[in-house]
């Protein structure tokens, strides 16, 4: 019975990846989509929508399974209900993957305009969080996740700046307004998949460490314990 337990966390463990990585390239597409107005791109975010939610189905349903199995050590328990936890994340990534390719879809409508944000470096560094976050839990390192917690303000900072220079942008030339209006949406998509690696981060030191650092300000300490 154990052997086949952890052979279902091993599964589990496979079927997260492979949805992070699904996630992943949502997000990149879109942002391709942005760069090169592709409209095809857009439309293969939105066509692979449906695999990604299958996926978070069918992950939650191997859960549920392997908890209904046995009563897990604690550590086995806090590695499922951690995968629960980001399963639910990397599914919202694509949601923004999704609401990425549709304003992008929008912007392709009208003319093109110059404008002060850099889409593709907030997308990089969005990216980059949620690589290594998926990174810390393949590795079940709490210290690959402080990094990806230490990375957030930097996110949050470029969407403040395209914030106040898209909207001066609009007040200063009215003409670009929608396109301005859709940038700014991007920018702040980016900004929620950030939070989403955040929240994956912040469940493997949850796995690794049994603490709850949420809305903590104390993380680095909280690191120093072991469970």
């Amino acid at each position: 019975m154990r052997t086949r337990f952890q052979q279902g966390l091993d599964e589990l463990r496979e079927k997260l990846l492979k949805m992070g990585g699904m996630a992943e390239q949502a997000v990149d597409r879109a942002c391709q989509a942005y760069r090169e107005r592709d409209l095809s791109l857009c439309h293969r975010v939105l066509e692979n929508e449906s695999q990604i939610n299958a996926a978070e189905r069918d992950i939650d349903g191997v859960a549920l399974d392997l908890l209904a199995m046995q009563q897990p050590m604690a550590i086995d328990l806090r590695f499922i209900l951690a995968v629960v936890k980001i399963n639910a994340d990397l599914e919202r990534v694509g949601d923004q993957a999704v609401n990425i390719a549709e304003r992008v879809m929008d912007m392709m409508e009208l003319p093109p305009a110059e404008l002060p944000v850099d889409v593709p470096r907030m997308a990089s560094a969005a990216s980059a969080m949620v690589q290594r976050a998926l990174e810390s839990f393949i590795e079940g390192k709490a210290e690959l996740a402080q990094a990806v917690l230490e990375m957030d303000n930097v996110v949050d900072r470029m969407r403040d700046e395209a914030f106040i220079s898209l909207v001066r942008t609009m007040n200063q030339n009215p003409a670009v307004t929608r396109q301005a209006l859709d940038a700014l949406l991007i920018a702040r998509n980016l900004e929620r998949v950030a939070d989403h690696a955040t929240n994956i981060a912040e469940d493997v030191i949850f796995w690794v460490r049994g603490a709850d650092v949420r809305h903590s300000f104390g993380i680095q300490s909280t690191l120093g314990g072991a469970s």
